[in-house]
Parts: C-alpha cells; structure tokens; sequence
C-alpha cells in the first residue's frame, strides 16, 4: 500500500474502500479460498533485525526504504498460480489507483515437511 495515496483519501472514502475490500475478502472465505491472513501495522512501527559483525542489529522502521510497504498477509487456496491470479485480480485494493496497491503471489512453503525432513537429517 502507498501510505501517499493513502493519505490523499477521505475518511469516508477509507471505509468505503475497506468495506468494499472486506466483502470481497467474505466472498473469498465463503468459497473456501481465504484460509488466513493478517493486516500489518504501518511499517513506521517495524523494527528490522540484521546479521552484522557476528551480532544481531536492530534498526527502527522498515527492511526497505520505499515508499510501498507490505500491507498485510493473505493467505489463499487456488489451484495453480493462474487461479491465484483470477481471484486476486478481482480484489478491490487493487483499484485504489495512482499505484497505491499491489499484490505479491507466492507459493507458501509446507513447514511441517520442510521441518519432518530437518529432523530426518538430524537424527
């Protein structure tokens, strides 16, 4: 989200765009799409951990200095990455205009797996 175009929004052109968001999102949990997901805090509020001369640093504000920062996570069951994109094209955030969203689609990784074979390894 681009906290700029955020910014440029009425109060009540904010609830109307998050209320649009959120039925969208119904609609997603109805048809067993939308099986998780949090919002994120505004990234001023982060703290960014690195590895630096063999210690740990810890900085406030976001990973990257860019003017989008991560919005939140959802998590979502499609079939392939095509059905991924479908559902989230239709989503309303992406409407907001003058390039104040975007979405990132990744596959998430089976934990439970990658941990089983981990201790596999390990014993």
């Amino acid at each position: 989200m681009n906290d700029e175009v955020w910014e440029t929004l009425s109060e009540s052109e904010r609830n109307n765009f998050m209320d649009e968001c959120f039925g969208y999102d119904d609609e997603l949990r109805k048809n067993g799409h939308l099986t998780g997901g949090e919002g994120l805090r505004e990234a001023r509020n982060a703290a960014t951990l690195r590895w630096q001369n063999g210690k740990v640093s810890v900085t406030d504000g976001p990973f990257a200095e860019t003017k989008e920062q991560i919005g939140g996570i959802m998590m979502l069951e499609a079939t392939d990455l095509n059905h991924a994109i479908r559902l989230l094209s239709k989503h309303p955030s992406l409407r907001l205009g003058r390039g104040g969203s975007s979405w990132e689609i990744r596959p998430a990784v089976d934990l439970a797996a990658f941990m089983e074979e981990s201790k596999r390894r390990g014993s």
